[in-house]
């Protein structure tokens, strides 16, 4: 295995880390649309609150290793996206705000303000995720000097659309799972009652979502089912799914919210399978971004390596201790 292809599977495995961490917080914010009462909307913000910023810092571990390992990569998405990634970015600083300035003032309209808010931004943060994602996996127009030749109307084609929305309902799954293990009450009843939803929203859009590829691009579908790699993504996603609602009648929500997890990671090796070996693929097939054409040189590849190896298992039990720490809602 080489240094390229060890490159992309760390920032795959990043953005993975970043999509089933900040994907539970994003989905419990979309979440508060359907809270009735300020002690549960409280009580949503108590629960994600040790752990929302600290997430982030997976999607940003990410860019900067893209920018490090794939320079090209990094100028072409963050100029042909730049439109998506500055909403993108409006939406995780108004998730920041309404955290932070929700409480200031004691006023009902000016809680609810913020409370409305926090879950706009996440619902469009979580949107735009998908659909960048949607189009990496569909490919884009570039032309032969690694150029963006769309709009931002360009990214919002029917199969980025489907899978943004796709994505959507996935952070919501993804939240209501969490917050079944870090709630009581009447707010776990309705968590319960989100996740059965979401479930069934989620097999829902898939389905519609591979159709709606297949019919676009049938060469997505043959690759994924062309190595056993594909099969055993597929097969790995498919258990995910029918554990989830088996493990939540059975009364065990912190195995949901693995199965959900699971689910994510099983989505995004779908990408990361067919896109391979492209970083970036175009719909000309000539100008795509390859782990190998778009990389740095072998040198800045392997010092960056020697530096993530020594610091990404910090982060990783740094995570893991936060996460064990305020396992429990106080």
């Amino acid at each position: 295995m080489d240094l390229n292809i060890i490159w992309f599977l760390l920032i795959g495995g990043l953005l993975t880390g970043y999509a089933i961490l900040d994907g539970f917080d994003l989905g419990a914010g979309i979440l508060q649309f359907f809270t009735k009462t300020e002690e549960e909307k409280r009580t949503i913000l108590k629960a994600i609150g040790p752990f929302w910023d600290g997430n982030e810092v997976w999607l940003l571990t990410g860019g900067g290793a893209i920018f490090a390992a794939f320079p090209h990569v990094y100028a072409t998405v963050f100029s042909g996206f730049y439109m998506a990634i500055m909403l993108l970015l409006v939406g995780l600083i108004f998730r920041a705000l309404s955290i932070e300035f929700r409480n200031q003032v004691d006023s009902a309209i000016w809680k609810n303000f913020w409370d409305k808010a926090f879950s706009v931004a996440s619902l469009i943060v979580a949107l735009l995720l998908g659909v960048a994602l949607g189009n990496i996996f569909i490919g884009i127009p570039l032309d032969g000097t690694k150029n963006f030749t769309g709009s931002f109307f360009t990214l919002l084609r029917p199969v980025p659309l489907a899978i943004g929305l796709t994505g959507v309902i996935m952070f919501i799954l993804q939240g209501s799972s969490f917050l079944a293990i870090k709630t009581s009450g009447d707010l776990q009843s309705s968590a319960k009652v989100w996740i059965r939803n979401s479930w069934r929203l989620l097999i829902i859009f898939l389905i519609l979502t591979v159709l709606l590829v297949a019919v676009t691009d049938a060469s997505k579908i043959t690759t994924i089912f062309s190595n056993i790699t594909g099969y055993l993504i597929l097969l790995v996603l498919l258990a995910a799914l029918i554990s989830l609602p088996i493990f939540l009648n059975r009364g065990y929500p912190v195995r949901g919210f693995l199965s959900s997890s699971l689910i994510i990671f099983s989505m995004m090796a779908v990408v990361g399978a067919t896109i391979f070996p492209n970083m970036v693929p175009a719909l000309n097939p000539e100008f795509s971004l390859t782990i190998y054409n778009a990389s740095s040189t072998p040198l800045t590849l392997t010092v960056m390596l020697v530096m993530a190896l020594i610091g990404m298992p910090i982060v990783v039990a740094y995570t893991a201790y936060i996460y064990l720490l305020f396992r429990k809602i106080d």
